[in-house]
């Protein structure tokens, strides 16, 4: 059970809500001085115009949205969705809906001019028109996805003032800048069910991202049924896939919110899951079980061996009546191809073919395998490795190299999309993504190569996530990739795309995403109480290791649980600005106003780490899930006393004692080695507040 009484804990509460409203109040958020309109709401991500006009649109009991011309059932099952979230914001909305004769000017207007194609594609009009008066509103789309992407604007524009649910007024003209604007979930390596799957394309749908690649088998696991090869899911799935009806459902799921599935079956390398059901068409090796250890396993198609390209025929043409969209990822990444050097068979099948190495292999099986793709009417998609000049130009690159593997694919006249910046499970800062762009304003590309580079991926390997945990990894940062692929080059405002992101959080939680509430769950498993406060103090301001760091430290393989402290945690938390902020504040200010509402939040921050450290080592001592804490809840404490010194110093305008300041650096130095598989998202800040403290002619002022 916690330490602190209900009575202390609601204390607590009411002092840090009133810390929170301080902030609010006297630290004014970076983009106040920005120009541009758009900034001033939530919309995320930014739209290409955004014009601001006067008044407001009261949405009341008179409200009722129509359609002036043609809809169809998805467009109008995508308005009724529209309604029930605009409900949940406004209250009354649906009475209203039901009550209001139709035959009533519209509140809101709907013109579409058709519903797209049948199987959406690239050349998709995406692109709407929002007009909002105070006294009605349209939105004109040509298609059915770009009246739902419109609907999303509105929705965010939405606010309640003077007791009123008011979109203001204003004009809206957009369109996205790149068509292919995806997310990738690995479902290999750790199985999710469909109801993740759900959630994830409906916190789609908010971003307006367009394509939902599922990577549906690797070396760990083959999740798709087969029923012309039911081996794969009877010996190489350990029970766990998705049927033939599940992925159908998926298809018609994201289809109905404007969204694209595009399957992953990675070959012709990671395929022990394969080789493990159908060794046949395989290169030689002996698989005796699924690996449990991540990483690449010799395991390869045989290239030389005709069986492999009927089986693959027969596979993909079974695959393809599932999945209408026109590419097919084949994966195709780290294909070593050790074990085709080392099989004699394939070794002089090789010379004969004048292949000199396994790339020049694999070179060939992608010449064999591309006809029986386009027998069955599908595009080539992978990664990097299917880069070849024997490939015609109508394959797609999924580039996982970087920007400049990407330029120089485009520079051979093959179109591709970005994902290395967009990795999400190494951890990178929402704002390091949001900067990383597909066609940065340094590149060397003409106009017409430009036009190959089609947008970008984010991409959530399967390694450390699972049911309960994966929608942290994801969520919200994701929305900053597709602020990137979606809204103009020249929107790179860090402090306003964080400040939009974290309303957009609470969106996607309002929408079925658990990215918050989950993280808490486990948080609450861990510490055995229904109120893990000092577990929740240090949640808030640190974040999980690098993936390479985890991997070594934790040894993790398919049969690690993930349910620790740093599966509790989230990468790049909001901690990491509000600190940044308060320090700015503290060391700009002259110690009133903005300044002293700072120092008060950083005090009662470090009053916090303090009392949370004992508690945090008590729980070490007892909990094996929480052993290795530790050393960390040891160093919160400290950081939490330097903290306060530094303050006392500023504030007194007194010198520290010599060696102060060299004994807190070293304390912040240590404080950031890799340890409980966690690291402090503060240090450089603190940092800057101990420099601080320490500099004498700074406090003279």
């Amino acid at each position: 059970m916690s330490s602190y009484g209900p009575s202390c804990r609601f204390a607590r509460r009411m002092q840090a809500l009133f810390f929170s409203l301080l902030l609010l109040l006297f630290i004014p958020a970076a983009h106040a001085e920005s120009s541009d309109p758009a900034r001033s709401f939530h919309v995320m991500p930014l739209p290409r115009s955004l014009t601001v006009q006067s008044g407001q649109l009261t949405l009341d009991a008179h409200f009722h949205a129509g359609f002036d011309g043609p809809h169809d059932a998805r467009l109008d099952a995508a308005l009724s969705r529209f309604l029930e979230r605009l409900d949940r914001a406004c209250g009354g909305i649906r009475r209203a809906q039901a009550e209001v004769a139709p035959s009533t000017s519209n509140t809101l207007t709907l013109k579409v001019a058709g519903p797209g194609a049948a199987i959406q594609n690239l050349d998709e009009d995406e692109s709407y028109t929002l007009a909002i008066t105070p006294q009605a509103a349209t939105l004109s789309a040509a298609t059915d996805v770009g009246a739902m992407h419109g609907m999303e604007t509105f929705l965010q524009l939405v606010t309640m003032a003077s007791d009123a649910c008011q979109p203001p007024a204003v004009t809206v003209d957009d369109a996205p800048r790149f068509r292919w604007r995806g997310f990738m979930l690995d479902v290999s390596r750790h199985f999710e069910p469909i109801d993740v799957i759900k959630r994830m394309i409906d916190g789609m749908v908010i971003a307006k991202l367009n394509v939902f690649h599922w990577h549906l088998s690797d070396d760990q696991g083959f999740r798709a049924e087969s029923k012309k090869f039911p081996r794969f899911t009877e010996a190489a799935s350990n029970g766990q896939f998705y049927t033939q009806d599940e992925m159908r459902d998926i298809v018609a799921y994201a289809r109905a919110r404007g969204i694209r599935v595009v399957p992953e079956f990675d070959i012709p390398g990671h395929t022990s899951s394969w080789l493990l059901a159908y060794p046949e068409i395989g290169a030689g090796e002996d698989i005796k079980a699924l690996p449990t250890v991540f990483g690449i396993p010799q395991a390869e198609l045989d290239p030389s061996n005709e069986k492999t390209y009927k089986f693959l025929d027969t596979f993909i043409g079974e695959m393809a009546q599932i999945f209408p969209d026109d590419y097919f990822h084949i994966g195709g990444d780290e294909t070593a191809g050790k074990g085709w050097l080392e099989n004699p068979r394939i070794a002089e099948f090789m010379k004969k073919q004048d292949l000199k190495t396994p790339a020049d292999l694999q070179a060939y099986f992608n010449r064999r395998l591309l006809p029986i793709l386009q027998k069955h009417g599908k595009k080539m998609m992978g990664w990097d490795e299917i880069l070849n000049p024997a490939l015609p130009k109508d394959i797609m690159v999924q580039s996982w190299r970087g920007e400049a593997s990407l330029s120089q694919g485009a520079g051979q006249g093959y179109a591709g999309i970005l994902s290395a910046p967009y990795y999400l499970n190494i951890q990178k800062t929402a704002a390091e993504m949001f900067l990383a762009d597909p066609l940065p304003a340094s590149t060397t590309l003409n106009a017409e190569q430009q036009k190959l580079i089609l947008g970008g991926e984010a991409c959530q390997w399967g390694e450390h996530i699972h049911a309960e945990t994966v929608d942290s990894h994801v969520w919200p940062r994701l929305m900053a990739v597709a602020e990137r692929l979606w809204s103009p080059q020249s929107d790179r405002d860090i402090d306003d795309m964080y400040r939009r992101m974290r309303v957009a959080s609470l969106e996607l939680e309002d929408v079925g995403l658990t990215h918050i509430t989950g993280p808490e769950k486990l948080r609450r498993n861990l510490w055995g109480a229904a109120h893990p406060e000092a577990l929740d103090i240090l949640a808030a301001v640190t974040e999980p290791v690098m993936f390479g760091d985890r991997y070594k430290g934790q040894h993790t393989d398919a049969l690690t649980s993930l349910d620790r402290f740093i599966d509790a945690i989230v990468a790049d938390p909001p901690a990491r600005q509000e600190f940044a902020r308060e320090v700015d504040a503290v060391l700009s200010g002259d110690g009133h106003g903005d300044s002293q509402a700072a120092r008060m939040a950083l005090r009662h921050r470090f009053e916090q780490w303090q009392a949370a450290a004992p508690q945090i080592a008590a729980r070490a001592q007892v909990s094996p899930r929480l052993s290795d804490l530790g050393p960390r809840a040891a160093q919160f404490s400290a950081l939490g006393a330097a903290g306060l010194e530094a303050l006392s110093y500023l504030n007194d305008h007194a010198c520290p004692a010599s060696g102060w300041h060299d004994a807190q650096v070293a304390a912040i130095d240590e404080a950031a080695k890799p340890s409980g598989l966690i690291r402090f998202v503060f240090l450089p800040d603190m940092r800057r507040l101990i420099d601080a403290a320490s500099s004498c002619a700074t406090k003279s002022n």
